[in-house]
């Protein structure tokens, strides 16, 4: 009897195993954690070694098997993203005082608004926190352990799947930052609030391709 409950049990075979993570990747929208996918995955399962032959597998293909923070997913290869996009490339328009926020954010996280004010020399307005947070690229982090408790912000999973990112550690320079024009020295201490709805920058960011 103890045989036969054993042998119900028992994990499918490895192979089989990477078929069912690739189907759960393939039809996830987020990306996936190795938790989440041992418990979709039968009993006594390996995820990380299923991943492992996946990732190896794709590896040089159309798609890859890609690492976004601490989860999973299948993304195109970066190398032909062009053909995802239309030909009219779309922009997604962002105010300095949005991009230099986030990149702060980026950078310096956990990080608090004052914290934020501080490093780029002006106020930041509700306005900028809310578009990002509203674009899920920033979210709130724990709050500081000093006086008043502020709250921090921190960068979400879904910032580094928009830039391709594993982590991070994986961000580009500063000084490619400002070489790219994202990021600007910040005005003097005690200059006036930025103009966020004049003072705009593009931010590029190619659509996904849609059927009319």
């Amino acid at each position: 009897m103890n045989e036969q409950s054993e042998t119900l049990f028992e994990a499918p075979p490895l192979g089989e195993q990477e078929r069912m993570v690739e189907a759960i990747l393939f039809a996830s929208a987020e990306p996936v954690t190795v938790g989440e996918l041992h418990a979709r995955l039968p009993h006594g399962c390996d995820a990380p070694a299923a991943l492992d032959l996946l990732r190896k597998r794709y590896d040089g293909r159309g798609v890859r098997v890609v690492k976004v923070g601490d989860a999973w997913a299948i993304r195109t290869a970066p190398d032909l993203a062009f053909l995802m996009t239309r030909e009219t490339v779309k922009t997604r328009r962002l105010s300095r005082a949005a991009v230099e926020t986030l990149a702060i954010v980026a950078y310096h996280q956990p990080v608090t608004r004052a914290e934020i004010e501080e490093i780029r020399g002006v106020s930041v307005s509700k306005g900028t926190v809310e578009q990002l947070m509203e674009l899920d690229w920033i979210k709130l982090g724990k709050r500081r352990d000093t006086p008043g408790r502020p709250v921090t912000f921190v960068v979400t999973r879904a910032f580094l799947d928009h830039f391709g990112l594993e982590s991070p550690r994986d961000l580009p320079g500063l000084k490619e930052l400002r070489a790219a024009g994202l990021l600007e020295s910040a005005p003097p201490p005690g200059s006036e609030p930025e103009d966020e709805a004049e003072d705009q920058e593009e931010l590029f960011t190619p659509s996904p391709a849609e059927e009319d």
